[in-house]
């Protein structure tokens, strides 16, 4: 989820900055050319103040010269182009000698017209240059030019033109330019490093409900979320998930605690009557069909029961006592005491594989779904088949699986196998419960292991139990 947040918080973050950075650059560039027009009308404004008095007629006079002078020294200082022009657009004072105003052109019209004819013409209608047209950093050849009138008796007798080089306003745009990129990069930085904290903020209470669900889901119900952190909505959903898992919790301990005080109190009423049956039994004639149903019936019901309190206990185990365990040893053990058993039943029963195979396992639980495993595996295989346990080590994990040469299960049966009281249609005439394969799974979950089912070629069931060879996490 974080990788999905990030890049639109990154994403929205990098338009702010570039709808506030781009505005910036621009006033920046303007408010710079500004400065260079307003400093530009400054200095023709002087140069109209020193042309003031000189007329088209008169001879060169002092004026005149003054005039010229300090145009020559304005080119030299700044190198800024600058003359003074009469109405028709002759030359009164420039400098550069022989400068003329840039691209005259009378017929054209004011938009038509280069700047500085531009500028000349606003001059002319007795208005100063006051926004002459932006000089990017990019335009090389662009130039500043700037024009005030002369007037005398309240007319306009002459026009001040001033046409500035740009570089070193836009050198100084360019480096505006670059620190406000810089700093856009801080800012970006700065937000990345936000966004990274505000994601992981608002994202681990999420963190923590996922992995308290998942232990949950596995079997772990004491499991709860520590609601300290993230947002007041996601902490009020830690306190309703840590209530709807108290529950829950509370919920199957109540049924565990039914099924096991059932068992547990039906266990006497029952005896008391199978001990009934057998006194009623010394009443009738020997070899009676009825009474033997009777007795069956009642041993069977009495099985029920004692794997009803045995599959509540599984479950009401809790945490297993998981340590470094030799499977294939444990194996080994099991395979030999069941071995008397499957000889007097016809099946053989081997042991192949691996001869030490180490995982993290409880040892007790461990030899509990093996007996229930082989004995299951024995009852089904016909007299003079074979039963092969294997063991072997595979990657994170140690198998044991448990073939044998039974009938086996369709795979609809295989789906359901291993639920409570579930059987095979086809297997009602054998003795059992149903509730074998789901306590060994109970036993096995809470050390960690799993059991699995699979159809074995060319008939039969393999049962695999899977023990991890890494050790369980500490927390």
């Amino acid at each position: 989820m974080r990788t999905r947040l990030l890049p639109l918080l990154i994403v929205l973050l990098a338009g702010v900055l570039l709808a506030l950075g781009f505005p910036l650059a621009l006033s920046q560039a303007q408010a710079e050319q500004q400065r260079v027009v307003v400093d530009r009308i400054d200095d023709t404004a002087r140069f109209a103040s020193l042309a003031q008095f000189v007329t088209a007629t008169s001879a060169p006079d002092e004026r005149r010269a003054t005039l010229q002078h300090e145009l020559d020294r304005y080119h030299d200082l700044y190198g800024i182009r600058a003359g003074v022009f009469y109405r028709d657009g002759r030359t009164m004072a420039a400098s550069p000698a022989g400068w003329r105003i840039p691209g005259e052109d009378k017929a054209a019209g004011p938009e038509g017209r280069p700047d500085g004819a531009r500028a000349f013409a606003e001059a002319l209608a007795g208005r100063r240059s006051h926004d002459p047209p932006q000089v990017w950093p990019w335009q090389s050849d662009g130039r500043i030019a700037v024009a005030s009138p002369v007037i005398r008796d309240g007319d306009v007798a002459a026009v001040v033109l001033t046409d500035s080089p740009t570089g070193p306003m836009r050198s100084r745009t360019l480096r505006g330019w670059l620190a406000i990129a810089v700093g856009e990069a801080a800012a970006m930085l700065l937000a990345l490093g936000a966004a990274l904290r505000l994601t992981g903020w608002v994202l681990k209470p999420v963190r923590t409900l996922d992995r308290a669900a998942h232990e949950i889901a596995t079997g772990k119900l004491t499991s709860r979320v520590v609601a300290s952190v993230g947002p007041p909505e996601l902490r009020r959903l830690a306190h309703s998930f840590n209530e709807m898992a108290g529950n829950l919790e509370s919920v199957l301990e109540q049924q565990r605690a039914f099924v096991a005080d059932a068992s547990h109190q039906l266990r006497n009423p029952l005896s008391a009557l199978l001990l009934r049956i057998e006194l009623l039994a010394l009443e009738l004639p020997e070899g009676n069909e009825e009474m033997a149903s009777v007795r069956a019936e009642g041993k069977r019901l009495a099985r029920v029961l004692d794997d009803l309190l045995d599959l509540a206990l599984a479950e009401h185990a809790g945490s297993a006592h998981v340590q470094l365990t030799d499977v294939a040893e444990v194996a080994a053990e099991r395979v030999a005491a069941w071995r008397p058993t499957a000889e007097h039943s016809g099946v053989e029963l081997r042991l192949e594989g691996q001869t030490a195979a180490t995982g993290w396992a409880d040892p007790v639980a461990l030899s509990s779904g093996l007996d229930a495993v082989v004995d299951n595996a024995v009852k089904f295989t016909p007299e003079g088949g074979t039963v092969t346990v294997t063991v072997r080590a595979e990657g994170d994990s140690v198998t044991v699986e448990t073939a044998d040469g039974g009938p086996g299960l369709t795979d609809e049966e295989l789906e359901r196998v291993g639920d409570r009281f579930w059987r095979s249609g086809r297997h009602q005439n054998v003795s059992g419960s149903g509730l074998g394969l789901s306590i060994t799974r109970a036993l096995l979950a809470g050390g960690g292991a799993g059991l699995s089912f699979a159809h074995h070629e060319p008939r039969g069931l393999r049962v695999l139990i899977t023990v991890p060879r890494n050790a369980p996490d500490a927390a």
